[in-house]
């Protein structure tokens, strides 16, 4: 049975809720020719993984697809070949990704986790129940933008901030920390601010991303229109819930697009992010435009514009400590596997080393 284009169209295709397209279809001609399936991940577990083809829902082992590169895993939103028919059926195949959302492991070494593969929407969940953290905000950010998708804030139970001024600082707060991303606020029990997240997530596929207690899955079920996750009340004294969800899961939307719900992420570690970083700090990487050194760390060099605009009051300091963590913590992780960026570290070192000792000098020196 083949599911090539000239068989049916793409816009009448099985697949065409999950995010089928002509791209997909050009990409498969080889393996619709082996006598394979299409298919895309909607979950993974232990080495198996549940796929939805154009004849219903498979479970398929990827034995023949591991990988030593575990950049190369299978992950939910993955499109991938799989056998017609046999028992146990095989992914053969995967097709070659977009995007793909990817953190550095909880290990701290110098490997990747990917999260979701082929996501077009980042929606970045923040729960208002408790103090806003900015910080973790643009950790998110950094890796959605680095991925290739378009980052999207949603901040859930505004239902919790009656007062409709507050709610406006603190939105507009967010939105200072993330520049080129959309900001929603959005109450699932009222139904506010839905309408504008379906307009935003129903085209293409969407990962809900944030930290456990988020209020994810509340807003996955709020989203596709019924309980499809399991939803348990968060801790009042510090807004954690348990992991409600344990897996990631791909869900097709009623009113288009795909939605992937992802457990709470304790850690969100950066991988290779220079781009996603550089996108969220977009006016600090503006303003070192007009650095007098083309190096400049903006920390003590004479001639940075980027401190001047602190000292001024333009660019919030936490923004510029904010920036400096992260590119900080990515320079630490590209130079695992980057000998030369491992060697210009060093010499960094040593030159902030012996401007330190020149300074203490000097000090010593006016002091006798």
């Amino acid at each position: 049975m083949s599911f090539s284009s000239s068989s049916s169209s793409v816009s009448s295709h099985p697949l065409a809720a999950y995010g089928w397209d002509e791209g997909w279809e050009a990409e498969f001609v080889p393996y619709a020719e082996q006598n394979l399936l299409p298919g895309r991940v909607v979950r993974v577990d232990r080495g198996l993984c549940d796929v939805i083809t154009p004849v219903g829902t498979v479970r398929a082992d990827t034995e023949f697809v591991v990988p030593r590169d575990p950049m190369k895993v299978v992950c939910t939103g993955d499109w991938v070949a799989v056998d017609s028919d046999g028992e146990p059926q095989y992914v053969r195949t995967l097709l070659p990704r977009r995007t793909a959302f990817v953190r550095s492991t909880s290990s701290k070494r110098s490997e990747g986790q990917i999260l979701a593969a082929n996501v077009d929407h980042a929606v970045v969940a923040v729960s208002l129940a408790l103090e806003l953290d900015l910080g973790r905000i643009e950790r998110f950010l950094a890796l959605a933008w680095e991925s290739g998708a378009q980052p999207v804030v949603v901040l859930t139970k505004a239902d919790l901030v009656p007062d409709p001024v507050t709610l406006a600082h603190l939105v507009q707060d967010v939105e200072t920390a993330s520049p080129g991303a959309p900001v929603l606020s959005v109450s699932a029990l009222h139904g506010d601010g839905l309408d504008t997240l379906f307009a935003l997530v129903g085209t293409g596929t969407s990962v809900l991303l944030g930290q456990s207690g988020a209020g994810k899955s509340t807003l996955a079920n709020a989203l596709v229109g019924e309980d499809v996750m399991d939803v348990q009340a968060a801790r009042d004294v510090d807004g954690k819930g348990r992991h409600t969800t344990t897996t990631r899961n791909l869900l097709a939307l009623p009113g288009g697009g795909v939605l992937i719900d992802t457990p709470g992420l304790r850690g969100v570690g950066l991988f290779d992010a220079e781009t996603g970083v550089g996108q969220v700090f977009a006016e600090i990487e503006e303003l070192a435009e007009g650095c007098r050194f083309q190096d400049c760390a903006h920390d003590t060099e004479p001639g940075c514009a980027v401190t001047a605009a602190v000292e001024t009051g333009r660019l919030p300091a936490r923004r510029l400590d904010s920036y400096r963590k992260l590119v900080r913590e990515n320079q630490w992780i590209v130079a695992k596997t980057d000998a030369r960026v491992r060697a210009e570290l060093r010499r960094d070192w040593k030159r902030k080393g012996a401007e330190g000792r020149a300074a203490m000098e000097a000090k010593r020196g006016r002091l006798r």
